[in-house]
């Protein structure tokens, strides 16, 4: 039996476009292994969204998203979305910002976040325009599910931001980071009491050695500097990367992410005839 599944990619600012062809490559690889069909969406409004099993926030302005999706009365939706029903979900770069629950060089009222992950989010860290970059990157959640791909994967940063701080899980808002200065956080949802809401932030990659040579920034302050800069996470069903998959030409990243919705999804389904 075939099974529909819908993604959407948020189209409200951004390279919504760019991660459109890269899921075309995606799905054209996966299809003929799969029993799945895949219906890719671009998603302006509430009523799109509720169409979707998984989205992806693009890059783009991390501000400019988050004041055209409050004033297209999306951002609270967006937020039962991701909070909420747990469905899958990816955002790069301002997306990640977006989805960090506690976001700092902020000023306050200046950036809403929808949350979903437990992460502090240092924005533009890497610094301005000007000093965008591109690094291979190793990245083991792709070696791990095709070691024979296990080929660098070339990342582009923009004005990136890097997760500075992994933070315990809370049932409501993180408080503790809201009282820092110059951080914003994400509003209070409470998961659906069906959903382990209690899983830690799992970390997906790094950037070795670059916040060492940054250290001396400001903006560095509070990173570990042994670890390297993070710039991948997960938890559950939301991942978040620092840079831009979708400026590449090379699909892994859309293929192993779309091989996780379709595992999402299909527990979700299986849950929801359980209940």
């Amino acid at each position: 039996m075939t099974v529909v599944v819908t993604v959407g990619v948020l189209a409200l600012q951004g390279a919504f476009y760019e991660h459109i062809k890269l899921l075309q490559q995606a799905v054209a690889q996966l299809e003929p292994q799969s029993v799945v069909t895949w219906d890719i969406l671009e998603v302006r409004t509430a009523a799109e969204l509720d169409r979707c099993d998984a989205l992806i926030i693009p890059g783009g302005e991390s501000t400019t998203v988050s004041l055209v999706a409050a004033r297209s009365n999306l951002l609270d939706p967006l937020r039962e979305f991701v909070k909420v029903h747990r469905k899958p979900t990816w955002g790069t770069c301002a997306g990640l910002i977006l989805l960090a629950e506690s976001a700092n060089r902020t000023k306050k009222g200046g950036q809403d976040l929808i949350g979903g992950l437990d992460v502090r989010v240092n924005r533009n860290y890497f610094g301005r325009q000007t000093e965008s970059f591109e690094a291979d990157l190793d990245l083991p959640f792709l070696s791990d599910a095709a070691p024979s791909e296990a080929q660098p994967f070339r990342g582009v940063f923009i004005r990136a931001p890097v997760v500075e701080r992994v933070l315990p899980p809370v049932a409501g808002e993180q408080e503790e980071e809201a009282r820092k200065d110059g951080t914003v956080i994400a509003p209070s949802k409470h998961t659906e009491a069906s959903i382990d809401a209690s899983r830690t932030v799992e970390i997906m990659a790094t950037l070795p050695g670059r916040s060492k040579r940054l250290a001396e920034r400001p903006e560095a302050a509070g990173l570990n500097k042994d670890i390297g800069d993070i710039i991948a996470v997960r938890q559950r069903n939301v991942f978040g990367t620092s840079f831009h998959p979708e400026l590449t030409p090379d699909p892994r990243i859309h293929i192993w992410w779309l091989r996780q919705v379709m595992e999402a999804v299909t527990d979700e389904r299986v849950r929801k005839i359980k209940e």
